[in-house]
């Protein structure tokens, strides 16, 4: 079916929903002890917080320019294939292939499993192997039907925001602890580029609303709309949450803690059974955030190879002819994902993912650009607003991340820049192979 076929029945408050609930998943829970010890201090972390929402807000908003004027299934990978070519668009899937799915994937994984065992009382040893579980799980789910990946996300999705309503209604006016000013006691370098890309991991997912754009009702209005009221909501509640946090721990406490600082929050707030029932809704929204990745991740694979432009595209392009759903591509994406879960830790996962697909987001920023330059003005279309400040602040956003990485986690930017020239000789091999196949053909 073609996109211009699908029926166009998503309206701005399922837009929204969309934004909200693809957004808000681990990074709110798990990251304030990261931003603050990178930061510094609890107001330079809040501060990072609020640059990170600004980039975020901007990029969205550049994006929804692209969404509209290329409503087609693929979101950046098809952006960047229409604007710079193949070779550029195989480069894009590549990485989110190869890296950016994966490392997503394994993160969560790992962050799931290490609040799993705090709540439950399992030993750290385990940690990992009930993140791999949980990746296996969904997997499984979601292999077996699409419908039961969709039922499994509709249920959590609601169930995420109840753990965020009640730290921030009740550390608001429960807290007594000193919220600005507090010092992180962290021995690590203070780095505000570093606390940055670990906000942007929380608010990393919004460009999904783009992906159906070609099925709604007035995407030129509801897009745009939809993609502001969204990102305005989100930075809000993260900012809230971590000032609640803030109210109720100690900021080098936030630190030592970690991905269990809302947990503790929550004992404090709740007691015991009340805190463990939050630290539940917690782990219900990391769960949800997964499913949602492991659901739509391994379209990547599936979509390049039915173009013919993946490894071994005969075999990843099958759909399941029972289950309908593809097999094949999920398990890559799962199986790659497991490895990175065994050879390094979830934060650093979330800063090799961010900073791989912030390469191409910044080729998708610039590409407004040349998109203006190269087509008729169409009025009725959604334009990126104060264009062209808005486009330039979501470029800037994006080389300071990728400058920041390159600087101060020289190894990550390496491996990600390693792993994405891999797909050269891929490529060439592939398009090689097309070549010979069309003109044996002709002969």
């Amino acid at each position: 079916m073609r996109h211009a076929e699908l029926r166009k029945s998503i309206g701005f408050i399922a837009a929204t929903s969309l934004v909200i609930g693809t957004v808000i998943g681990s990074g709110i829970f798990v990251k304030p002890g990261v931003v603050i010890a990178a930061a510094g201090d609890s107001t330079m972390a809040l501060w990072a917080w609020i640059i990170g929402g600004i980039i975020t807000l901007a990029s969205g908003l550049t994006i929804a320019e692209m969404s509209v004027k290329i409503p087609k299934t693929g979101g950046l990978y098809v952006y960047v294939e229409k604007v710079y070519g193949k070779f550029w668009g195989f480069l894009c899937g590549w990485v989110q292939t190869i890296i950016y799915g994966p490392a997503v994937i394994g993160a969560l994984g790992l962050y799931f499993g290490s609040l799993f065992a705090g709540v439950f009382g399992f030993s750290k040893q385990t940690e990992t192997w009930i993140g791999i579980l949980a990746v296996l799980f969904l997997a499984l789910i979601n292999m077996l039907g699409t419908q039961y990946g969709g039922a499994v996300q509709s249920l959590l999705t609601l169930a995420k925001l109840l753990p965020i309503f009640l730290i921030i209604v009740f550390g608001m006016f429960q807290g007594d602890v000193p919220v600005f000013g507090m010092k992180s006691e962290s021995s690590q370098a203070i780095s505000m580029g570093a606390a940055v890309l670990a906000t942007l991991w929380a608010y990393d997912g919004w460009m999904n609303v783009g992906f159906v754009a070609g099925e709604m009702k007035n995407p030129a209005k509801t897009l745009p709309k939809a993609i502001i009221t969204g990102i305005v909501i989100v930075m809000l509640c993260y900012l809230a949450v971590n000032i609640a946090l803030l109210h109720v721990l100690p900021a080098s406490k936030i630190v030592e803690l970690g991905p269990n600082a809302a947990k503790e929050a929550a004992a404090l707030l709740f007691g015991g059974v009340g805190g463990k029932m939050v630290a539940i809704g917690i782990l219900i929204s990391i769960f949800g955030c997964l499913n949602g990745k492991i659901l739509t991740f391994p379209r990547m694979p599936f979509a390049m190879a039915e173009d013919r432009l993946f490894p071994g595209a005969r075999f990843f392009s099958r759909v399941h002819p029972t289950f309908h759903t593809p097999v094949q591509a999920t398990v890559l994406q799962a199986a790659i994902a497991v490895a990175m879960m065994l050879m390094t830790s979830p934060d650093r996962l979330t800063d090799i993912a961010i900073f791989s697909v912030f390469s191409f987001y910044g080729l998708a920023f610039y590409a407004v650009f040349l998109l203006r330059k190269n087509q008729k003005p169409d009025h009725s279309l959604y334009k990126v607003p104060l264009y062209p400040v808005t486009p330039i602040v979501a470029i800037a956003g994006a080389l300071y991340i990728i400058g920041s990485t390159v600087i101060h986690q020289p190894l990550d930017a390496f491996l990600s820049v390693l792993i994405t020239l891999s797909g050269i000789p891929v490529y060439w091999s592939l398009t090689t192979k097309q070549k010979d196949k069309t003109a044996k053909q002709a002969s």
